[in-house]
């Protein structure tokens, strides 16, 4: 019965389709306009229309951004929301017109996601802008525009902010600025030419901004900030700023500027992020180019560029530089953008560099005046081909998240050793509780309520609707902290089925362990079923699987309340601040647990049956047996608490949670029943590999 359960499961993960939500009419979207203004005509068939003030004349666009930027979010779906925009490019209002990003569906409430959406009112789309917090104190001064997250859902905002400026620069470029969106061009990787420095001079491919002390003294005459840089005064005629840019996508351009070791790695970059156009910023002068509290691989503070009107995204591109003889030397940095979002390097852009001064000493008052240059790099280094992509922001998530994921990659490495080479020694009497509580600890207090890398249903569910639709998987990037996670987990399959994740890495799981032990503590009776009942209980999953799978396509709307058979979202995403049933729910299985091991684990939870089928790619049988094992000695059978062990001695890997128990009992002359035999010379005993 089970093997049929688990089949069809696996079938229907891999059949079925559903069809992309339509692009709403004028009365549904007129709904979200505020009055007195209205929608006016159509602007194609992509869902912009026109925006009309109370006296009916032109005054923006509505649309929403579905259509124009359908990237996925965890649920699969995209993040669709509507945006009034007037003609001078400024947001009117956002609104959310759909979702079904299972944080905002029942854990946070949309309260919040509604929230981070009024920030973008009277920004403007010129203005860059960030998700999250400058470091320190790099805010000051800074062009960029940081808007406050969610925390607990910072990914999924993320996902809405790149769906909402992918769309609303399409509609600006279409719509308001004549530019055409034709696919932006890419260096000719075949291109050939000798280059040297004053080649790039003279012809324009390396472009200087100079600004002196005097000049940028007069840039400040008459604010209260005139006074405030003493060594400007001091030396009227010294360079404040000594400026060189040249984009060194082109390969002759890179070859004439970098030193051969810089090259080798920033062509090392591009070939892991072909779209990438790397640009070179030089200032032989005293601004130094960013902050003191400039943090490598994030958005420059005091840099920014734009092209057409539009923002153009920058950021380090975390390489030291070294330039070739002959080329001005000084702070160097190579920032990179990236071209699916519009930017094309042979044409014309803007890059603008602030000049900060503070006031006071205390709390002191900010002021900025922006120098500007321009900087285009001829056509024949390039070609166009291709189209223009909305960018996935995985290079945000990650920089978001690198001390966290540096730590989960050695927690991680250090569980692989601990339940692979390591395994004998883990096992040992005495070690083995010790070791596996120490690890479910970090696990559920790190990964889990820290880390927020409980792997859930919800992602199984999103990722099968994303297959089925044909779209991007991309939305898992924006949490590359639990892709980390499933990462390993696959790994586990491959070595040792699911009791990797199950047993080891599951911070819900480990919640479970540590109510067994309390249960057992406090001295509560303990329930076990009869091996019939067991073997009956442990189909549940199967059938709840096959059930959510029909969810997705038969009322994919309610895929996100019927995942709430999961307990995760409140016990380790909320961490129970939820709605009270949601708590009690929780609450009664962590109850249950400490006189039912691991109750939910092995009868109900849906991705354990994911897990099971995906431990179908094991490919050996990793724990020893010995002949005697099931005949006569039944004492890993008797101790194995999820009764993954056979009366024969086999190991049912579908039910095995990798506790180490058996492999405990294996080892211990003290405990193996044959070991105590041969012990006593009464036989010798073989071991054989087969489970």
């Amino acid at each position: 019965m089970t093997v049929i359960l688990r089949l069809f499961a696996l079938l229907v993960l891999l059949l079925g389709s559903q069809a992309r939500a339509e692009v709403l009419d004028r009365e549904a979207l007129g709904a979200f306009v505020r009055p007195p203004m209205s929608i006016g005509e159509p602007g194609g068939d992509n869902g912009v229309w026109e925006l009309l003030n109370s006296g009916g004349a032109l005054a923006g666009y509505v649309f929403e951004t579905e259509p124009m930027a359908p990237i996925p979010g965890f649920s699969g779906a995209p993040i669709n929301l509507f945006v009034a925009l007037d003609l001078e490019g400024r947001f009117i209002d956002v609104k959310l017109i759909s979702h079904n990003e299972p944080i905002f569906v029942s854990g946070l409430g949309e309260g919040p996601f509604r929230a981070f959406l009024e920030q973008y009112r009277g920004l403007s789309i010129s203005q860059p802008m960030v998700v999250g917090t400058p470091y320190g104190g790099a805010g000051a001064g800074s062009a960029l525009v940081y808007l406050d997250g969610v925390t607990k859902a910072t990914a999924s905002v993320r996902i809405a902010h790149e769906s909402l400026l992918a769309a609303t620069r399409e509609v600006a470029r279409e719509r308001m600025q004549g530019v055409a969106s034709a696919p932006p061009a890419s260096p000719d990787p075949a291109y050939e030419e000798t280059l040297v420095w004053d080649d790039l001079v003279a012809q324009g491919i390396a472009s200087r901004k100079l600004v002196t002390n005097a000049e940028i003294d007069a840039a400040f005459q008459g604010t209260l900030w005139a006074s405030d840089d003493a060594e400007a005064q001091a030396d009227p005629e010294g360079v404040y700023l000594d400026l060189w840019v040249v984009d060194i996508g082109p390969p002759s351009i890179r070859a004439a500027v970098l030193s051969e070791e810089t090259g080798d790695r920033l062509a090392r970059l591009l070939q892991m992020s072909p779209h990438e156009e790397p640009i070179l910023v030089i200032d032989a002068g005293r601004h130094g180019l960013v902050s003191d509290d400039f943090v490598r691989n994030t958005a420059p503070d005091r840099l920014t560029a734009s092209q057409d009107g539009l923002p153009v995204a920058l950021r380090d591109a975390d390489i030291t530089v070294d330039l070739r003889e002959g080329v001005p030397q000084g702070t160097a940095m190579i920032l990179r953008t990236d071209r699916r979002l519009g930017f094309d390097p042979s044409r014309p852009w803007t890059l603008d560099v602030d000049a900060v001064r503070e006031h006071g000493m205390f709390q002191p008052e900010i002021g900025r005046v922006t120098l500007t240059t321009e900087h285009a790099t001829p056509d024949r280094f390039f070609l166009r081909e291709g189209e223009v992509k909305p960018l996935s922001p995985a290079v945000e998530a990650l920089r978001s998240r690198a001390w966290d994921l540096a730590v989960l990659g050695m927690l991680l490495g250090a569980v692989l050793l601990l339940v692979g080479p390591l395994m004998h020694q883990v096992a040992r009497k005495g070690w083995l509780a010790p070791v596996r509580l120490a690890v479910l600890a970090v696990v559920l207090g790190f990964v889990g309520w820290w880390g927020q890398g409980q792997l859930s249903i919800v992602t199984v569910l999103g990722a099968l609707r994303t297959g089925a639709d044909g779209g991007s998987f991309a939305f898992l990037l924006y949490d590359p902290f639990s892709l980390l996670v499933w990462g390993v987990t696959i790994l586990g399959f491959v070595l040792w089925g699911r009791g990797l994740f199950c047993g080891w890495l599951c911070p819900f799981g480990a919640l479970q362990e540590f109510a067994h032990h309390l249960g057992r503590a406090l001295r509560l009776p303990q329930w076990e079923p009869s091996a019939l009942w067991d073997r009956r209980l442990k189909g549940i999953k199967y059938v709840l699987l096959a059930g959510l799978v029909a969810t997705v396509f038969i009322s994919p709307d309610h895929v996100d309340k019927a995942a709430e058979v999961e307990p995760f979202k409140t016990a380790i995403t909320t961490f129970f601040v939820r709605d009270w049933f949601y708590v009690v729910y929780a609450g009664v299985w962590l109850g249950l647990g400490m006189v039912l091991f691991k109750g939910f684990c092995r009868y109900v939870c849906p991705l354990g049956a994911v897990m099971a089928i995906g431990g179908l790619l094991r490919g050996r049988d990793w724990i020893a047996r010995r002949a005697e094992c099931g005949s006569p000695c039944q004492l890993c059978k008797v101790r194995c608490r999820y009764g993954a062990i056979k009366a024969a001695g086999r190991i049912d890997y579908s039910e095995c949670f990798q506790c180490l128990d058996c492999v405990q009992i294996l080892d211990d002359p003290k405990q193996c029943v044959p070991r105590i035999l041969e012990a006593r010379g009464s036989r010798s005993i073989p071991q054989r590999k087969a489970a």
